[in-house]
């Protein structure tokens, strides 16, 4: 991000306080290396691996699944970065202004819950990227002790880098954007001169509920962003094109997605376990030469610890906003210590790492999209936002409505969450309406979130809001 008065030095001090315009001096294309280091994870070949062994979808049909899954993610996560140039604010702050001062705690709780699992999986993974490195190059067996050493340096690593800040948080991103691409022409290079391409294109077709299934599985990633997306954006200034967010949200998980998703079905087609192995890591110690697999695992390493870097960023904004009074890099702490007990957890317990993966991002999917869908069709009403009103957490409040409630916005989420819930299956919960429809059968239920949610709080009545109007207007207006 461009330098300002609030982020110029090594630690970012501001929190969840609107940017101020003379701040917002960032770029569009300074959002280009963040959303590629939104999606650096070797976690995306395990997805990949599973199109085909899950799945059972052949190559043509995974190239479809792995273009159209970042279009229809970070379109949206695009989408709602938008009001981060109209706000300047992040997401959950933003969010008081639709939801009320109280009702955001409701949205907020839940999305601050999840994150703790996304963040999880992530520090499990870095881990995991730690240890084979190890075994590969020092011959050093993974243990119970080891495994909890390497998940804490991981996790304090994590902490550092989101404590800081933005600016540290763009800088390591826009390294780690060459190095991966640089790496990634060599992985798929070697694959390109030693995979069987005739194993790979007769493998005979799957459904169509697979591939729309299969959207949905790699696209619930990107759906776990959609609440941060303005916490990237807020430093943009106002009249920042809106296009061309979304199109660099888009192409900076796309030029990602796309290639990591078809390597991770090539190399499956080999070597089929890959899908069903007991972590997502170990197995490209097995694939790739010794040459390439340690560079590309430290890459990976360095991919992780930067999504998680991003996702412990913007948790820490929503902690503030569920009133955790404390600055923001402290706030941070409380997911670095979250996401460390539990990274234990399933690293010791969980007996299958991709099972409990899949189920996790069916019911995050679902648990993100009902906010998605209130705050997005709030977005079409809505240009302003009043930044003293959003601060303002008592009575006087512009965003206060009805105790502290919009009641349209409450009831909305909480509808659309329940209608996802009903609609989604996972190894860990099956919903009543799971079976014998589309919905059910397709995995949409994260789709049917976003809909029931948006649609029925654009219908509902909703208190009147007076915002304040720009500078060079001095009445205001009703939105």
């Amino acid at each position: 991000m461009s330098k300002t008065a609030e982020n110029d030095g090594a630690l970012e001090t501001r929190g969840i306080e609107q940017v101020p315009d003379h701040e917002r001096t960032a770029r569009i294309r300074e959002l280009f290396p963040t959303w590629v280091g939104a999606n650096i994870s070797v976690l995306l070949l395990t997805m990949g691996a599973s199109l085909v062994v899950a799945y059972r979808l052949n190559f043509w049909q995974a190239l479809v699944v792995a273009a159209a899954a970042p279009v229809v993610s970070y379109g949206l996560v695009g989408l709602i970065g938008i009001a981060g140039k109209r706000g300047g604010a992040p997401g959950m702050a933003l969010s008081r202004a639709v939801f009320g001062q109280r009702g955001n705690l409701l949205p907020g709780s839940l999305i601050w819950v999840a994150r703790w699992g996304w963040e999880t999986i992530n520090a499990v993974t870095g881990a995991y990227a730690v240890l084979t490195v190890l075994d590969i190059v020092f011959g050093v067996r993974a243990n119970s002790v080891l495994d909890m050493v390497t998940l804490l340096a991981f996790v304090v690593a994590t902490f550092a880098i989101s404590g800081l800040g933005i600016n540290a948080v763009q800088k390591c991103n826009k390294y780690a954007t060459y190095l991966f691409g640089a790496f990634s022409v060599l992985v798929l290079g070697y694959l390109v001169v030693d995979t069987d391409w005739s194993a790979v294109f007769d493998r005979p077709a799957g459904t169509v509920a697979a591939m729309i299934t299969g959207v949905g599985l790699i696209a619930a990633g990107g759906v776990s962003w959609i609440p941060s997306a303005p916490d990237f954006t807020r430093y943009l200034p106002r009249t920042a094109s809106s296009k061309g967010i979304v199109g660099v949200t888009v192409g900076g998980a796309g030029i990602v997605v796309l290639p990591m998703v078809l390597m991770g079905m090539i190399m499956a087609v080999s070597t089929p376990d890959l899908a069903s192995a007991s972590d997502p890591v170990s197995f490209l110690g097995e694939i790739l030469p010794t040459w390439i697999a340690v560079p590309y695992l430290v890459i990976a390493l360095i991919g992780m610890l930067l999504i998680n870097s991003m996702s412990m960023y913007s948790a820490g904004f929503t902690a503030q906003t569920l009133g955790f009074t404390v600055p923001r890099h402290w706030a941070v702490s409380v997911n670095a210590v979250i996401s460390l007990i539990f990274g234990g957890v399933l690293m010791l317990v969980a007996t299958s790492f991709m099972g409990s993966f899949i189920a996790f991002l069916s019911l995050l999917a679902v648990a993100f999209s009902a906010w998605v869908g209130v705050f997005g069709a709030d977005m079409l009403r809505r240009r302003e936002y009043d930044g003293e009103a959003l601060a303002d957490t008592g009575r006087t409040s512009a965003y206060w409505y009805r105790g502290g409630f919009s009641p349209a916005a409450v009831a909305a989420w909480a509808v659309g969450l329940a209608a996802g819930l009903a609609f989604t299956t996972s190894d860990w919960f099956t919903g009543p309406l799971a079976a014998n429809n589309l919905i059910g059968e397709y995995g949409l239920g994260w789709v049917a979130t976003i809909v029931v949610s948006g649609l029925l709080y654009v219908v509902l009545p909703k208190p009147a809001v007076v915002v304040p109007a720009p500078a060079e207007r001095p009445e205001s207006v009703t939105v």
